[in-house]
């Protein structure tokens, strides 16, 4: 590399990592080293001089750093920075004047005049041939949203994109069309697949916004599966915390009767009888009320036949079908099924005795934790009292009978 490339590179590096606004996203360094890249690619290729050769990539990496001084003019900003620092380097005013008419040739929908023109365009436009197009297009359309130039949703862009690969863009010189022109072809296939997807994806969920809307059923059948589901999560909860109960009274009253109860046999305990006594028969109403609220309660099973003709029965609760043969079960199901009124009613039926279940359940329940704070509360004042006023020191302190 000659000197005036490596003073050319350290100082653009520098200028765009340093005073480039850090919203664009995709003019910034990582895309002038890009272009710096493919442009000595297609020079190899060309077998170009070394002073032309120079001069490209000189302007390779000069052609973006107009952005610095903001988006209009970008194009002659930039041949002013560069005019400014090769003059610097006293570089030849000729080729000055030759690298500003490269950097001129990258603007858009300029036609090139020359080979030397038709590698910088190349160059500056190879990510369309790249696999990474994709992103680094995501990356120009985030950039023309920060800077406030456009706004465009996945469709619009990808609509511009289409229409900037089909009728804006095309490569110049042999190397890049042999070359990167069939990923590009590529990259246009992938964005027109995924066009005609997302048509069709917007279609369907048309058509099922649109079959929502015309049939309210759907409505229907939501609240029923959403009421239902909550009533089932509320009988679960019921039932666990029943459980809970039923496991804390079944430890108290084991460790009542293998650590205390023994003890009653002793005169001296004679005081820890009632508090005992109120322990345990507290902890074993509770435990009646939290094995009534998860005992469950089976119907008959059986329905008849005249039952199903005037929609009496809930054939969605396994309780009225239970007992039923399998072919009585499967004709009453079918008979269902003809009528969607029947079916409703039925749903309803579920409902509404699950929602009983559910009272009776609660009620139970909260009895069960209200006798057990209660046994509690006078388990714990009689041990108290019985200690404090019958307890063995008071035992002692009565006087002997002469």
């Amino acid at each position: 590399m000659s000197e005036i490339l490596q003073k050319a590179e350290n100082y653009v590096t520098d200028l765009l990592t340093n005073e480039l606004n850090p919203d664009f996203l995709y003019h910034n360094l990582r895309h002038t080293q890009r272009v710096v890249e493919n442009a000595k690619e297609l020079i190899e290729h060309y077998e170009l001089g070394t002073t032309k050769a120079e001069d490209l990539e000189l302007a390779a990496w000069f052609h973006d750093t107009g952005y610095t001084k903001g988006v209009p003019n970008h194009e002659k900003n930039s041949c002013s920075i560069s005019e400014t620092f090769l003059n610097e380097h006293n570089l030849d005013g000729k080729r000055i004047q030759e690298i500003s008419r490269l950097i001129m040739a990258t603007e858009r929908f300029y036609e090139p005049r020359g080979l030397d023109e038709e590698i910088i365009r190349d160059a500056d436009a190879s990510h369309l041939g790249q696999k990474s197009y994709i992103e680094t297009s995501e990356l120009l359309r985030e950039e023309l949203s920060r800077l406030g130039i456009g706004q465009y949703s996945s469709e619009e862009w990808r609509e511009l994109n289409i229409e900037m690969f089909r009728t804006e863009h095309r490569f110049y010189t042999d190397y890049a069309i042999e070359n990167w022109q069939p990923r590009k072809d590529k990259n246009l296939r992938k964005l027109v697949k995924a066009k005609k997807s997302r048509k069709k994806l917007a279609k369907k969920e048309q058509l099922k916004a649109k079959f929502k809307n015309e049939s309210p059923e759907r409505g229907i059948q939501t609240m029923f599966r959403v009421t239902m589901r909550n009533h089932l999560k509320l009988s679960d909860i019921a039932d666990t915390k029943a459980n809970i109960l039923l496991s804390v009274n079944a430890i108290i009253i084991s460790l009542v009767l293998a650590n205390l109860i023994p003890k009653l046999d002793n005169p001296s305990n004679d005081y820890l009888i009632y508090p005992t006594a109120i322990f345990v028969l507290f902890s074993v109403i509770s435990m009646i009320f939290a094995i009534l609220a998860t005992r469950p309660n089976v119907t008959s099973g059986q329905f008849t036949k005249k039952d199903v003709e005037e929609k009496k029965v809930n054939l969605l609760f396994f309780g009225n079908f239970h007992k039923m043969e399998l072919p009585e079960y499967e004709w009453a199901i079918q008979e269902l099924i003809k009528d969607k009124k029947f079916v409703y009613s039925s749903l309803t039926k579920d409902l509404y005795f699950l929602g009983v279940v559910l009272n009776t359940k609660y009620k139970l329940l909260r009895w069960t934790y209200t006798i057990f704070m209660i046994g509690m509360i006078l388990s714990v004042i009689a041990f108290f009292v019985g200690l404090e006023f019958f307890g063995p020191e008071r035992v002692l302190e009565l006087p002997k009978v002469e």
